[in-house]
């Protein structure tokens, strides 16, 4: 039997939801910078940082399919568990890598099936929330889970390089491991609930049953421009795959300076989900998506044409606090439209095109940067940012109207 879901049992489930969460998140952060550092030092190959990228990458790509009926036809709880702990085994595999100093190709076959780990951890951990956290509950989760997980992406780069100057790389990828099966402990100790399953269309075979997230994500007349003002947000507007040209031939700082600015995006989300816990549910958040990503791109803007660090630093602060709000409409939106029946196939299709923007973020803006010079790529992204805003707002009114996220009912799946 699951616990009833009094306030202080809710409040544990939302805590330990979060922690579990962001648990992940520091292990994967601390390990992917240990293995970058190592690597990079190892063998002085730009070209192998690229690889432990991309074969992180790929899986996710690949097995969406698979992972999103996965979480839509098991136990997500357990999934996300499992998921978790094969991190954690990989995080052992690469102690012994590094312990007996093997080849690269050793280190890149342990991070592809890290990926596949992520792959599914994904959709099944984004899936899970709705299956332990009542409905009213999801804003408040949404805050503070997105807060914690900031505070992991902010202290994973960090931890890491100071453990790295304490001690050697496989012990660093040893307490990688203990942070993954801290995170299973945590994903164990939240209520279980039975699978569901999609009766919206019982003549659809399994090999078309995929194909329901993505006609349910292209059918919505609200998720839809929202996800879409968030991939263009970040495709055209990031800035991060920059910030070491601007921190050393813009700013002209160390590379404390650039720490600093890799960490100012972050440190704003955190002050803005700490804020966002005593303010009122927005009224017209569709209204205020739209702002806050307009307002986004005109930070961008502001940020091409700085000269100095505390300026340089203070728009990222800004841009991170804009984009928290974002991220939090976002996500419980989609928790709160998309029915628990296809959850995980509606989550691994976001999964994809919201976590592959990233990097193609990065590589549009290393190539524009090539062809265009850095001030009018940064510049020129942002306002590209805003345009999109007035694109959405033209093309999906009803995304202004939009009611209080916690007046929002599943939409039908249907997959016709």
């Amino acid at each position: 039997m699951s616990e009833p879901a009094t306030t202080s049992a809710v409040d544990r489930r939302i805590f330990t939801l979060a922690s579990a969460r962001s648990l992940n998140t520091l292990g994967r952060q601390i390990l992917s910078a240990g293995v970058s550092w190592e690597l990079y030092a190892r063998t002085g190959s730009a070209l192998t940082l690229g690889l432990v990228g991309l074969v992180q990458v790929v899986p996710v790509v690949l097995l969406f399919l698979a992972s999103g009926n996965a979480a839509d036809r098991f136990n997500r709880r357990n999934l996300a568990a499992a998921a978790v702990a094969l991190t954690g085994l990989c995080g052992v595999g690469l102690a012994v890598a590094s312990a007996l100093d093997a080849p690269v190709p050793a280190y890149l076959a342990l991070l592809l099936v890290m990926g596949v780990a992520t792959s599914f951890h994904a959709p099944a951990s984004a899936a899970v929330v709705t299956s332990v956290i009542p409905r009213p509950n999801l804003g408040r989760y949404n805050t503070i889970g997105s807060s914690m997980y900031e505070v992991a992406a902010i202290a994973g780069p960090g931890l890491a390089g100071v453990l790295l100057a304490l001690i050697v790389p496989w012990q660093v990828y040893g307490l990688t491991a203990l942070t993954a099966f801290g995170s299973v402990a945590c994903y164990l100790a939240l209520p279980t609930t039975p699978p569901l399953r999609d009766n919206s269309d019982p003549k659809t075979s399994d090999r078309r049953d995929w194909r329901v997230g993505l006609r349910f994500i292209f059918s919505s007349p609200l998720l839809l421009p929202a996800l879409t003002l968030d991939l263009f947000a970040v495709l055209f507007a990031g800035v991060t795959a920059l910030l070491p040209v601007v921190a050393k031939d813009v700013l002209h700082t160390d590379s404390l300076g650039f720490g600093i600015l890799r960490a100012a995006p972050s440190v704003g989300a955190i002050m803005m989900a700490l804020v966002a816990t005593k303010m009122s549910p927005w009224r017209r958040p569709g209204h205020v998506l739209l702002i806050v990503v307009a307002a986004y791109g005109a930070v961008t803007i502001g940020f091409g044409y700085a000269r100095s660090l505390p300026v340089a630093v203070a728009l990222l602060f800004l841009g991170g606090a804009l984009d928290n709000i974002s991220v939090v409409i976002r996500i419980t939106l989609e928790q709160m439209v998309v029915p628990d029946a296809i959850r995980g196939r509606v989550s691994a299709v976001h999964h994809v095109f919201i976590g592959m923007s990233n990097e193609l973020g990065e590589l549009e803006s290393g190539l524009a940067t090539h062809l265009l010079g850095l001030a009018p790529t940064i510049i020129g992204g942002g306002m590209l940012a805003m345009g999109v805003v007035g694109f959405v707002a033209w093309r999906w009114p009803g995304l202004r109207a939009m009611p209080p996220l916690a007046e929002l009912k599943p939409a039908s799946a249907s997959t016709n």
